[in-house]
């Protein structure tokens, strides 16, 4: 195996599902990405430096430390993959649904930090001719936030996508590197750099991540570019 021949079933496969399993991400994760990002650019509150310690932990923590508290919560023993399991009969260990939420955790922190500076650059007096016109917050949030807001809102959710296209340390940690159910492009590469002669394998798999992850990021950076633009 060379290079140049063409990509395998297994490859094809950990592309694939590196692709499903980051779209999957990042829409169970925008919404609270979102929400976090309107509370988190409002007034101090109470509780808000907790939010914000919270949203940010991921970014700062190692991977697998992520990992091993999703593991200990969502895990067949943890709380909450004990209450998943005998209530509604599935598990998050081990699948590749446990993969998304992996990945979505760890792709939050970007994908909240650029949706609150898209809503933070929302002119105030927008908000204060909704207010004298008898909006409530979520109508404000709804009709006038929200749609001045959302080029950041796709910027970060594509942000978010790239990232959770490239995790691997919380993945492997929380549901293993299993072909075919949660072995992404990550654990692809790790897995043909430990066979003899999988080099070429792993750098294929490489160049394939990059080319997604440009693309993700060059969209990212256009939607980024016409906001400012619109302002």
């Amino acid at each position: 195996m060379t290079f140049l021949s063409p990509l395998s079933a297994e490859e094809m496969t950990a592309i694939l599902l590196s692709l499903r399993v980051s779209l999957v991400a990042v829409g169970m994760t925008l919404p609270f990405a979102t929400a976090a990002a309107w509370l988190l650019s409002r007034r101090p509150f109470p509780g808000q430096f907790a939010l914000n310690v919270l949203v940010h932990l991921p970014l700062v923590l190692p991977p697998v430390a992520t990992g091993l508290g999703l593991l200990m919560l969502f895990g067949r023993a943890g709380p909450i993959g004990r209450l998943l399991e005998d209530w509604f009969g599935f598990s998050l260990a081990f699948r590749w649904t446990g993969a998304a939420l992996a990945a979505g955790i760890m792709a939050l922190p970007l994908m909240v930090r650029a949706i609150r500076l898209s809503i933070e650059a929302v002119s105030h007096e927008y908000l204060e001719e909704a207010a004298v016109m008898g909006a409530s917050r979520w109508q404000t949030f709804r009709h006038v936030v929200l749609p001045l807001a959302l080029p950041g809102v796709i910027a970060g959710a594509v942000l978010g996508y790239a990232k959770a296209l490239g995790e691997f340390g919380a993945t492997i940690t929380f549901v293993s590197n299993i072909p075919g159910e949660t072995q992404t492009i990550p654990g692809a590469i790790y897995s043909a750099l430990q066979l003899p002669g999988g080099d070429w394998a792993a750098i294929r798999l490489t160049l394939v991540a990059v080319v997604i992850s440009v693309a993700a990021l060059a969209l990212s950076e256009g939607m980024t570019r016409r906001q400012l633009q619109r302002r």
